[in-house]
């Protein structure tokens, strides 16, 4: 895979490096800034809304007790390092959940231009010309170390624009930085032992599911402290910025991805190019009956993801409904807090506030999954696999219902599975009924569909009438998503709120349910897919 003296050893293994890197930032010009804006306004709309809610020492410090004592809260966001500042208690709120955002950033940027590559065979044309064995490796984790520098360097400067502490400020943004790079290695490391880019995600993605897990054990409070030090999600909080400022924990996150980027490079000399490092499991000979159909084979390759992203929702549902005790326990008399909730879903108290918030969260998580069903299809066109299938007796609408029914029907699962996890897990923690919890959280998470389904239908709007901008069928989930997140927190105006889908749904538990709204963005998801279809239709494939 280079030219000139060999790879695996000489001295021309990087040649070409310099390119691949600015083309894998000029191909991901759009979604890197994506996010880092996500990462970075999520940090700033938290200290905006701290300062908000506690802005005296004595209010933060009294919030900070509270978290203390709870363990559950405690297991989900880790412990207080330092609660007398805003920028202490924003290091709390977004330390696990900033690291984890870095981390899938950093892990699909790696697959996506590294094993990604190789699996549509654009590597091996790449590697025809002058480009050294290891260049797509080091270029890809290049372009990992540039994203997670502007997400540190943004993170930083936001902090220190709402008048945070410098050196706080500043070992925050390095938390997240370093997470990132640890898991961008990582990802380089699966991206060599498994042979598809769905395998390599995955396995990076249950690394990370792994280290939120050990983190959680080890900050919930059960004399289990230590276990924090084995996950790299635990060595972000221990940075302890804004409180002690412990430079030297970054040592641990930077060491492990040295030592993860040199066994990247040494696997990718030892293996041949478009084969992984673990075996696989040869298929059968010939197609079994079930996939004779266009809708069968569609049904074949969107069911991992699906039972992936339902197993996912249904514990996010239970780890969210299980702390739903300690946030009515946080809360307390404190009025601030329950506007806040109350503002962001629900009018009926505080509990009804936090479960409908959490179920649209669900909902935009949901959404996440449907816009990826969507867009399969034009994975499938890009890499040549739905031309033989449209060779066929199958027209184009057929090939795109059975691609289609994911999206639009395959979303309730995810949903339901959410809404009955966390009704159990509500009602087992508050003791008053399973029954009822459950029934009152599968009505609040299956309510969003609608939402979702318009969602999906802009991704495919993107897709069908924009096939050769990449971001297209990101961009209603983008604008949907911010709104309908960020919009409550910075009080911005109605109409801009009205942009959202998710804004209009009823706030169950504890609202009144409105059909209008349900049908009326039904109907609106119906005309946007009976226009995406006629452009399907009349347009040019690949």
């Amino acid at each position: 895979m280079s030219g000139g003296a060999p790879t695996a050893t000489g001295g021309h293994d990087l040649a070409g490096t310099g390119v691949l890197y600015r083309l894998a930032l000029r191909r991901d010009r759009i979604a890197l800034p994506v996010w880092v804006y996500l990462g970075t306004a999520m940090v700033a709309s938290t200290v905006f809304s701290f300062d908000k809610l506690y802005a005296d020492e004595a209010s933060r410090r009294t919030f900070a007790a509270g978290i203390d004592g709870n363990g559950s809260l405690r297991a989900l966001y880790g412990p207080v390092f330092d609660g007398s500042t805003t920028g202490g208690l924003t290091a709390w709120r977004m330390g696990v959940f900033g690291a984890v955002l870095a981390a899938l950033m950093s892990t699909l940027l790696v697959v996506r231009h590294t094993r990604a590559e190789e699996e549509d065979g654009r590597l091996e044309l790449v590697g025809a010309g002058a480009v050294g064995r290891r260049a797509p490796l080091t270029a890809a984790l290049a372009a990992a170390l540039t994203a997670n520098a502007a997400l540190a360097a943004l993170v930083a400067a936001a902090l220190l624009a709402a008048g945070q502490d410098a050196a706080g400020s500043l070992a925050f943004g390095l938390s997240l930085g370093a997470t990132g790079l640890f898991f961008a290695a990582l990802a380089a490391v699966t991206a060599q032992l498994a042979e598809t880019a769905r395998a390599a995600n995955g396995l990076a993605g249950a690394a990370v599911g792994a280290a939120f897990v050990l983190r959680a054990i080890g900050d919930s409070g059960t004399g289990t402290g230590r276990l924090g030090w084995l996950s790299p999600l635990g060595w972000s909080e221990q940075v302890r910025a804004f409180a002690a400022n412990r430079w030297w924990v970054l040592l641990l996150p930077l060491a492990g991805a040295a030592l993860l980027t040199a066994l990247a490079r040494t696997l990718v000399a030892r293996r041949d190019l478009g084969a992984g490092l673990l075996p696989q499991r040869p298929g059968p000979a010939a197609a079994a009956p079930a996939l004779a159909s266009a809708a069968a084979l569609a049904r074949r390759l969107q069911r991992g993801p699906l039972l992936g992203w339902t197993a996912a929702l249904a514990v996010g549902g239970a780890v969210f409904g299980g702390v739903a005790k300690g946030v009515v326990d946080l809360v307390g008399d404190n009025p601030q807090m329950a506007e806040v909730l109350a503002r962001m879903g629900g009018q009926q108290g505080v509990l009804n506030a936090y479960l409908s918030s959490i179920a649209t969260v669900f909902g935009m998580v949901a959404a996440v999954y449907a816009v990826q069903a969507v867009l399969r299809m034009r994975a499938e066109e890009v890499s040549g696999r739905a031309e033989p299938v449209l060779a066929g007796a199958v027209s184009r609408l057929r090939w795109a219902a059975g691609h289609l029914l994911f999206p639009l029907l395959g979303t309730a699962l995810p949903l339901a599975a959410a809404g009955l996890t966390a009704g159990l897990a509500e009602g087992l923690a508050l003791g008053h009924g399973t029954g009822p919890a459950v029934g009152r959280m599968l009505g609040a998470t299956l309510v969003q569909l609608p939402a979702v389904w318009l969602t999906a239908a802009a991704a495919l709007a993107g897709y069908a009438l924009l096939p050769h901008r990449a971001a297209a069928g990101w961009t209603g989930f983008g604008v949907f998503v911010l709104v309908a997140w960020l919009g409550p927190i910075l009080r911005v105006p109605q109409a801009v709120l009205d942009l959202s889908p998710f804004s209009h749904l009823p706030h169950l538990p504890g609202g009144r349910l409105d059909a209008a709204p349900l049908l009326w963005i039904t109907a609106l998801t119906a005309l946007t897919a009976a226009v995406a279809l006629a452009g399907l239709r009349r347009r040019d494939l690949g």
